[in-house]
C-alpha cells in the first residue's frame, strides 16, 4: 500500500495546508500513540521543534493527540533533530517527535517521528500509522483517569550540549581557533555557539536571532554565502553552516571555499580507519555521492555502499550491515557511535578533532579527494511526473550512452518537494553540462 502522508523524511508540506494542519497533526499523534502503546506502564513521548512560526500551532495539536490516547508528553522547545533522537533514548521514551521542515523556508513545516530506540521509523511502521488514521481512533481514546500529562523539560539544551561535547576527544581543545558558525536562525541557535565556545574556540555566531520567519532565509547549509564571507572577513580558521534543524553541516575552509559532505565522509573514513575505529570495511553513502569519493575509498581498500537519498535509508543500511559511518553529500553525516541520525554539530567536531591534531589549515586537511564534475538541476513539475514519457526515457538513455563508464546519470523524484532532480557526473565537465541541460529541457517540454 502506498504511503500518502509520509515521505523520505517524515511528513512535510506548507504550514496550515494539508497535511501540515492542526487537524492532521492531532490525528497523526493519536495514531502514532496508539501504535506504540504497549504494556501497562505510563507511556511517554518527547517533542522538540525548530523556530518556525507554525511550530506554535503543531506542538499543542500533537500534545493533545498524544495525551488523548494516554501518553505523557515532555516538551523541549527549540532543539536540533538529533537531540530529539538522543533524548528519546535517554528518557526511555516510547516515541520522539521533531517538528521541522529541515532546510525548507519558514512557510513549510514537518513532523519527524523516532521510535523508542531513537531511530526514525521504518516505511512499514509509517504505513501502519497511516492505516490507523484511516480507520479512525475512537477505540484508542483513553478513559478520563488514563489521560496523559504534559510538561516542559527546561534543561534539554544543557543535556544535549554536554552530550555533544563528550564526543570530542578529551585531550583536545579548540583553543586558538576562530570559527564562524551559521545556525540558520534555526534549532541550534543556542547550542552550537555554546558547544564551540565551551571547547575553547573564539566563536563568530551568525543567523542566531530567529523570529519565526527567517529560518534558512539567506543563511544556513543551503545558503552558505554569508558564512563564507564572514570567514574571510574575520580571518577565521573555518566556518560551519548548519541547516534549520541542525542535522546537516557544510564547512568552509580558511579562504571561504566550501567543503561538502562527500569530503567530510572521506576524511572521517580515513581518520577512523587509521585509528582502528571504522567498522564494516567502508562507509554508506547515497546515489548522489560523488564518483570521486567511491574511487578514493577503493584506493584505501574500502567500499562505498549506496542507498536512496535520505539519511533514514543510510542509517537503515548502516544498522543492517554493521557500518558506523555514513552520510550524504548535502552534509548529513551519521556517526552511529554517537547518534542515531545525522548530527551536524557532532560531525563538525569530528572534523575539528582531525584539524587540531594535524596543525594544518582546513584547506589542506579537509579536501581529501578530487571530485568528478557533477551538476544537479531541479525541475518543478505538477503531480503527474513525466519520467515514464518516451521522450524523457530516450533522452536519459542517450545521456547514459554518451557518458559510458566515465560517468553516470541519476534522475529521481524528490521525496520532500514537487520536483524532479536531474544529476550527471563525469570526467568531461562540458559534456556533463550538456547532458543535464538536455534532460531538463526534455522534461520541461513534456511536463508543459
Amino acid at each position: 500500500m502506498t504511503r500518502k502522508l509520509f515521505g523520505t523524511d517524515g511528513i512535510r508540506g506548507t504550514a496550515n495546508s494539508e497535511p501540515i494542519t492542526a487537524e492532521t497533526a492531532l490525528a497523526v499523534a493519536m495514531a502514532a500513540g496508539a501504535q506504540f502503546t504497549r504494556g501497562e506502564h505510563r507511556h511517554l513521548v518527547v517533542i522538540g521543534k525548530d523556530t518556525r512560526l507554525s511550530g506554535y500551532m503543531l506542538e499543542p495539536a500533537l500534545t493533545a493527540g498524544f495525551t488523548s490516547v494516554g501518553m505523557d508528553v515532555v516538551l523541549f522547545g527549540p532543539l536540533p533533530t538529533p537531540a530529539v533522537g538522543m533524548l528519546t533514548r535517554s528518557l526511555r521514551a516510547d516515541l520522539g517527535v521533531m517538528i521541522s521542515a529541515s532546510h525548507n523556508s519558514y512557510d513549510d513545516n514537518g513532523i519527524k517521528i523516532f521510535g523508542p530506540d531513537g531511530y526514525k521509523l521504518s516505511d512499514e511502521v509509517e504505513q501502519a500509522i497511516e492505516s490507523r488514521i484511516g480507520e479512525g481512533a475512537a477505540g484508542d481514546l483513553a478513559p478520563p483517569a488514563r489521560l496523559g500529562r504534559a510538561e516542559r523539560l527546561y534543561d534539554a539544551l544543557g543535556r544535549y550540549i554536554e552530550f555533544v561535547k563528550a564526543t570530542f576527544p578529551r585531550h583536545l581543545r579548540l583553543d586558538g581557533l576562530t570559527i564562524v558558525v551559521d545556525c540558520a536562525n534555526g534549532a541550534a541557535y543556542k547550542v552550537a555557539p555554546t558547544v564551540l565556545y565551551e571547547l575553547g574556540a573564539e566563536v563568530v555566531p551568525i543567523a542566531v536571532a530567529p523570529d519565526g520567519f527567517n529560518i534558512n532565509r539567506g543563511c544556513g547549509a543551503t545558503a552558505p554565502e554569508t558564512m563564507q564571507e564572514a570567514v574571510v572577513q574575520h580571518g577565521a580558521h573555518l566556518g560551519l553552516a548548519l541547516d534549520g534543524d541542525a542535522d546537516r553541516v557544510i564547512i568552509a575552509d580558511e579562504a571561504g571555499r566550501l567543503i561538502d559532505g562527500d569530503q567530510l565522509l572521506a576524511l572521517v573514513a580515513r581518520s577512523w580507519r587509521e585509528a582502528g575505529r571504522l567498522r564494516g570495511g567502508g562507509i554508506v553513502g547515497t546515489v548522489m555521492s560523488n564518483l570521486g569519493l567511491e574511487r578514493y575509498l577503493e584506493g584505501l581498500g574500502l567500499s562505498l555502499q549506496r542507498t536512496p537519498v535520505g539519511d533514514r535509508y543510510v542509517v537503515e543500511r548502516m544498522c543492517a550491515e554493521g557500518y558506523n559511518v555514513g552520510g550524504e553529500q548535502s552534509g548529513h553525516i551519521v556517526l552511529s557511535d554517537y547518534s542515531t541520525t545525522g548530527d551536524g554539530l557532532i560531525a563538525a567536531l569530528q572534523m575539528l578533532a582531525v584539524l587540531v591534531e594535524s596543525g594544518r589549515p582546513a584547506s589542506e586537511v579537509m579536501r581529501v579527494f578530487r571530485p568528478l564534475p557533477q551538476l544537479l538541476k531541479n525541475v518543478r513539475v505538477a503531480a503527474a511526473a513525466p519520467l515514464e514519457h518516451a521522450q524523457v526515457r530516450a533522452a536519459i538513455s542517450e545521456a547514459e550512452t554518451a557518458l559510458g563508464a566515465r560517468g553516470r546519470v541519476l534522475i529521481r523524484k524528490s521525496g520532500t518537494e514537487p520536483v524532479i532532480r536531474v544529476m550527471a557526473e563525469g570526467e568531461d565537465e562540458a559534456l556533463v553540462g550538456r547532458i543535464v541541460d538536455g534532460i531538463v529541457e526534455t522534461i520541461e517540454q513534456v511536463a508543459g
